[in-house]
């Protein structure tokens, strides 16, 4: 598998299981990378059914890829022979005009698609989209779904880093074990450097530290619990408001210097 983004360009992504903080963390590290100015041109994609990315950020989209997703669909059984002829030419467009452009950064989001079934068909048409849209970014920030599907499906195919977000449980660290074990062994997805995240720490720092060595995952860092986070999650504030002084923002900016700009 080849990398789409080379000449100092970087795709990142963020996974996990479900309840780490993964989206908090994700909206935490498109600041920092904002704020330190080397970052360049950024698009953060939201690759979550749920959108929670874009409620953490602050930003809204005209529409999603799960949206393109049904016009292609609906092109495909209801057009003329015509329209159906251009529609591939028209998706990466599509892609362009569903992505949102904000003052310091762009975003783009998977949404939902109306029809129950595999998400596949737009996973396929985001990792398209990735690979056209990286001629014009210089990093690529991806919140993942939560769990293990962003892997599984393959919405990217190569990454430079790969962020494991854990809780301070058994269950997070079986989690990174799994995502461990899908790109050393099984080769599901090619990554540069891997690591784990520690959310929401509030003490035992070195067992954590261990437990992350007895699966052989290397801790990329540790946010420590932060009643100021905890807030604007509750009351829906956009984590790019996050006073300057705040000790979970100072962490992922930390993150941020040593594993994803270094």
């Amino acid at each position: 598998m080849t990398n789409p983004l080379r000449n100092g360009k970087r795709l990142v992504s963020v996974c996990g299981k479900g309840g780490t903080g993964k989206t908090v963390v994700t909206a935490m590290m498109a600041r920092a990378l904002v704020d330190s100015g080397r970052a360049g041109k950024l698009l953060v994609i939201d690759a979550d059914p749920a959108l929670g990315q874009l409620s953490a950020l602050g930003a809204k989209v005209d529409r999603t890829m799960g949206e393109v997703r049904e016009e292609i669909i609906k092109t495909a059984q209801l057009g003329r022979k015509e329209e159906k002829s251009a529609l591939a030419g028209q998706i990466d467009y599509m892609a362009f005009e569903a992505m949102q452009e904000l003052d310091d950064f762009a975003i783009l989001a998977m949404g939902r698609t109306e029809k129950l079934g595999c998400y596949c068909p737009v996973n396929s048409l985001l990792r398209g989209a990735i690979e056209s849209l990286s001629d014009s970014f210089d990093t690529i920030l991806i919140d993942g779904e939560a769990g293990l599907e962003q892997i599984n499906r393959q919405i990217v195919r190569h990454l430079d880093t790969l962020l494991i977000v854990s809780d301070p449980s058994s269950r997070g660290l079986e989690t990174a074990a799994v995502v461990r074990d899908m790109v050393r062994d099984e080769k599901v997805i090619g990554c540069d450097k891997m690591g784990i995240v520690f959310n929401r720490v509030s003490g035992h720092e070195d067992l954590l530290r261990r437990s992350a060595e007895n699966i052989d995952v290397e801790v990329f860092g540790m946010i420590p619990q932060d009643d100021v986070i905890s807030e604007h999650d509750i009351l829906g504030r956009p984590i790019t408001e996050l006073p300057a002084d705040c000790a979970g923002l100072a962490a992922v900016r930390h993150l941020v210097e040593e594993r994803v700009l270094s």
